[in-house]
């Protein structure tokens, strides 16, 4: 069976029926086509069963359809899914990354402000269309001023070689596999403000999770041992590459190049993850059709406890 097909297969079972899943076991999805993950997909952690998911959104889709006790994502999809399922907790930063715009030389494009009038393709409803937002903001070019290309990550790059497009905005490692494709034409843009989006990827799970003590229990053996696979990552990456390679379906030299934007910090800033949901709330609010919610409520969506008691 190829990977691909066994994903989409995976991603559809209930967790009842999921394959080896015994009844104790705490269900982690994850979003196992990008890095972020590493900590969880390259070792075992006893208690804990790892669900592969063709997204993050689909990751926490069952985290929200309580067929997942855990989910990886952005803090753009915590803050999405917190609104259906209000009882969400962020209980740790796996990653922190810097995105990147990459477009065409070809097309015209040397900076921000050439970005006007592109086609310019991203994720709708994900940190995807935030990036770009922020990046755009910074060479005073506005959305609409911009022909929007809404399209999947790995659709990016040959839309981009194939000139379909002038330029994408994606999480990684989908820009360096354009950069990649495209050689001398490709350029890549960012928002050079001190202040500039960068993600934080983190591992959410939910209120009645942690108030049970003996699932609680299994989180923060967790939570130790994703920290101490960080520190080994953060060190050394080099033995752990072959795993992560055949774990995202990725050549190896994509991912060692990638690396250097990514940070496997395994703690969790409770003050600088708010702060980034109060700027970001707007934009979901907006995008979601719905009212911007209060500090407050919004503030309920991180839990540090879990953190504090495994020592990080």
């Amino acid at each position: 069976m190829q990977r691909r097909t066994f994903l989409h297969l995976l991603a559809a079972a209930p967790a009842a029926k999921l394959a080896h899943a015994a009844d104790e076991d705490l269900i982690i999805a994850i979003n196992q086509t990008t890095l972020e993950s590493a900590a969880l997909m390259i070792q075992k952690i006893p208690g804990v069963l790892v669900k592969p998911m063709p997204s993050g959104r689909a990751a926490s889709a069952a985290l929200i359809a309580g067929t997942a006790d855990a989910a990886t994502g952005n803090e753009a999809q915590a803050l999405v899914s917190s609104v259906t399922r209000p009882e969400l907790r962020v209980v740790l930063t796996l990653a922190e990354c810097r995105y990147r715009l990459v477009a065409r030389r070809s097309a015209g494009i040397a900076k921000v402000a050439d970005l006007r009038g592109k086609r310019i393709a991203y994720t709708p409803n994900t940190s995807s269309q935030y990036f770009l937002l922020d990046v755009l903001r910074s060479g005073g070019v506005g959305m609409g001023e911009i022909t929007p290309a809404l399209m999947e990550p790995t659709d990016m790059p040959p839309a981009l070689v194939e000139g379909r497009i002038d330029a994408m905005a994606m999480w990684e490692p989908q820009p360096q596999v354009a950069l990649d494709r495209l050689g001398s034409d490709g350029i890549v843009l960012t928002n050079p403000a001190p202040d500039a989006y960068f993600e934080r990827f983190g591992l959410n799970t939910t209120a009645a999770l942690l108030a049970d003590p003996a699932r609680r229990a299994v989180m923060v053996r967790a939570l130790r041992a994703i920290n101490e696979m960080s520190r080994k990552m953060e060190v050394d990456p080099k033995p752990y590459l072959p795993a992560l390679a055949r774990a995202l379906d990725t050549p190896q030299a994509v991912i060692e190049k990638v690396w250097p934007q990514f940070r496997f910090i395994a703690r969790l800033d409770s003050d600088a993850l708010l702060a980034t949901f109060g700027v970001m709330e707007p934009w979901a609010a907006a995008t979601s059709k719905r009212d911007v919610r209060a500090p407050a409520v919004i503030a309920r969506a991180v839990d540090g406890s879990a953190a504090r008691e495994a020592g990080l």
